[in-house]
């Protein structure tokens, strides 16, 4: 199977809810969808009247996120993107981690950074910043381009980033202030919203602590989908690259969260660099969520 540079793949599972469990005794694979657009613009100057279409009307055309090219800084970029789509028609599709300071600064320029072609749906557009304010105006200037779905990151172990416990991973450690921020961003748009994270930070690499940090964001927030990249990041003496490697998987960090949080949507990350790959996580996960079941 052909692999590119860079290409990262992610698959993601989990139930509706956790009565269709109790009563079917099944799993099922899906994503709900709000208010979406039917058109998405190279330019929003271009097309005004055709920004926001009924409710449901995009959701018809877009499989469920089964597996997605993971957010990467200076890889998923438009052309990347472009590419990504002529191998696969249903892949979810991220851009990279937009700083939202960017967005709000550059407010009279947008189509710069934001604007994406039509084909590139369904695609999340990531953002990342520490900022409630300028999250929430990011994620309403972003609006106008009709994203599918609004991704926080909460999982970049780049010393810019994270460093001085700016954003990024470093946000893991302030589950209270991620909820906060993911209440203002899901104010601020009609589309779902979800939080892409490690397992841990440093010595903060429990499991326990990791589902503090779900439980927390999920109860306090809207948020129902995060996306674990499933190693923990080392924010001292070693590069973002190495952080990619260096950890060790704890793939069943994952499974456990399956396991104690079924009424959440979570999407397994890390390691996963072919489509053979991915469904061999598939299977496992749905092994795991059997055996786990307490009514199978």
């Amino acid at each position: 199977m052909m692999k590119l540079a860079g290409y990262s793949l992610a698959v993601s599972f989990a139930p509706i809810s956790s009565n269709v469990v109790k009563s079917n005794k099944r799993f099922t694979v899906g994503i709900s969808h709000r208010n979406r657009c039917s058109y998405r613009l190279f330019s929003t100057h271009a097309q005004k009247h055709q920004l926001h279409e009924k409710p449901g009307v995009v959701a018809r055309y877009h499989l469920p996120p089964w597996f997605s090219v993971a957010p990467m800084m200076d890889w998923t970029d438009h052309h990347y993107r472009t590419l990504a789509r002529l191998i696969s028609k249903h892949a979810w599709l991220y851009t990279e981690m937009l700083a939202a300071e960017t967005i709000v600064h550059q407010k009279d320029n947008l189509d710069r950074f934001l604007a994406y072609s039509p084909d590139q749906h369904p695609i999340v557009l990531q953002i990342g910043g520490s900022n409630i304010e300028n999250l929430a105006k990011a994620t309403e200037l972003a609006n106008a381009y009709c994203y599918d779905e609004i991704n926080l990151n909460c999982g970049c172990p780049s010393p810019k980033v994270a460093g001085h416990g700016c954003f990024g991973v470093s946000l893991m450690l302030n589950p209270k202030f991620v909820a906060e921020a993911m209440s203002a961003i899901a104010a601020s748009t009609n589309v779902p919203v979800s939080v892409k994270c490690r397992i841990g930070v440093d010595d903060h690499d429990s499991y326990n602590e990791l589902c503090d940090f779900i439980y927390q964001v999920s109860s306090l927030s809207p948020t129902k989908h995060f996306i674990i990249h499933s190693r923990k990041a080392l924010l001292n003496g070693i590069s973002p690259a190495e952080n990619r490697s260096i950890p060790p998987l704890k793939y069943e960090y994952f499974y456990g969260l399956l396991r104690d949080f079924p009424d959440l949507r979570f999407t397994i990350n890390g390691g996963i660099t072919s489509v053979d790959e991915e469904f061999s996580s598939t299977k496992a996960v749905l092994f795991i969520i059997t055996t786990h079941c307490p009514n199978s």
